[in-house]
């Protein structure tokens, strides 16, 4: 028997459709980062590669079950994200790099 997609999953163009409550997210370049602070402060290199890391949400799964309710990711596509540093896996496809986060390990979505 086949079974039916939820209708909560979103479909990556990439070809790329996470799992349950996984996130298919594009890390952000260097120019896409902002190098200093809303009030014009420059952080330095060094404090710049120890934060949290950012992406675009490019795909988003359907949900986790609790106690058998579908509970939503809370993240749409195209939102930026800021995720908690090594808690991805890496994904290369069509030459392109990737990430797959767990929603617990997406810490906000920025403006």
């Amino acid at each position: 028997m086949k079974k039916k997609k939820a209708s909560g999953a979103k479909k990556a163009a990439v070809g790329i459709t996470p799992l349950r409550d996984r996130v298919l997210v594009r890390p952000l370049s260097e120019e896409e980062l902002e190098g200093k602070t809303v009030s014009g402060i420059i952080i330095p290199e060094t404090v710049d590669k120890e934060k949290p890391e950012q992406g675009e949400v490019i795909a988003v799964g359907e949900g986790s079950y609790d106690d058998g309710i579908l509970v939503p990711v809370p993240v749409k596509v195209g939102d930026r994200v800021v995720f908690s540093k090594y808690s991805y896996d890496e994904v290369k496809y069509r030459g392109e790099e990737y990430f797959i986060v767990k929603s617990e390990n997406i810490l906000a979505i920025l403006d």
